[in-house]
């Protein structure tokens, strides 16, 4: 089971990342002004970006345990993840690939090491 903690200790060793309240003073981390992560409330998840909308969906049909959308969400390639039903590893693995559609492609192929 992965805690607030394991996800603020992966994307803050992001390149670049900064943490700020949002959404009712719920953290969320950014690269550069762009959101890439937060944890929202009611119900509470940890919130990313996604390739696209089918790999959302993918996700979700895959393990709807561990992923799932709201209304607020539906059209948008952003994902749900029930914090309780993921590990640490995979939560820092999620987080990266959410970096990746939100950080600028010169951070990108920074972190790559290109």
């Amino acid at each position: 089971m992965a805690t607030h903690d394991d996800v603020r200790r992966a994307a803050m060793a992001l390149p670049g990342v900064t943490e700020k309240a949002s959404y009712g003073g719920r953290p969320s981390w950014r690269c550069k002004a762009r959101m890439f992560a937060w944890i929202r409330e009611d119900p509470e998840a940890l919130v990313v970006w996604v390739e696209s909308v089918e790999d959302k969906q993918a996700l979700i049909d895959a393990e709807p345990k561990k992923f799932f959308t709201t209304d607020h969400y539906d059209g948008h390639p952003i994902v749900l993840v029930e914090l309780s039903a993921v590990e640490p590893d995979e939560v820092a693995e999620l987080l990266e690939d959410s970096w990746r559609q939100r950080a600028s492609r010169a951070e990108v192929k920074a972190f790559d090491g290109l």
